[in-house]
């Protein structure tokens, strides 16, 4: 939700517009909102709800792969993500080994699965491409090597940047 919040950035949406595009339910994604509002991630301003970039960004690098373990898994139809497409693959060289995939039966390639942060990220992702940049650069946090990690924190901090 508060990902979704960034790439939208300043465009207003309903809770329910949010739920379709998140592939979640409108009850889902209010008590998503009421939690990061409740933990300081997000902040009401004016009748809206806006990511709290320096708590989030605080969150997603020192915290969030130790709340949202990912998990590898066996050869899988799915979506790419990692080092396997952009913004990461204009930068990072694909290895010989399978590319790392978000399981999803309507996924166009085969890869090494990689369990996402909530079951509805391949269609959320398929919806918006600037969340599914976030959604990239996130998994290379959680799930990454060193080099993959640094590269995805400095340009995730460019798009937090850029919300502020």
């Amino acid at each position: 939700m508060l990902l979704k919040l960034v790439a939208i950035d300043e465009k207003s949406s309903t809770y329910n517009k949010s739920a379709i595009e998140l592939g979640m339910s409108p009850v889902e994604v209010h008590a998503a909102v009421n939690r990061v509002l409740d933990s300081g991630l997000a902040v009401r301003k004016a009748a809206k709800i806006r990511a709290n970039i320096r708590n989030l960004h605080e969150f997603l690098v020192h915290g969030l792969r130790y709340v949202f373990v990912p998990e590898w898994g066996e050869i899988a139809r799915g979506m790419p993500t990692l080092y396997a497409v952009a913004p990461l693959s204009d930068v990072i060289s694909a290895s010989s080994e399978p590319i790392p995939v978000w399981p999803d039966p309507g996924g166009k390639v085969r890869g090494s699965s990689f369990t996402p942060l909530y079951k509805s990220v391949p269609k959320a992702a398929r919806e918006d491409p600037a969340l599914y940049e976030l959604l990239v650069l996130v998994d290379a946090i959680r799930g990454g090597r060193a080099r993959e990690r640094k590269i995805a924190i400095h340009q995730l901090e460019q798009r937090l940047d850029r919300y502020e």
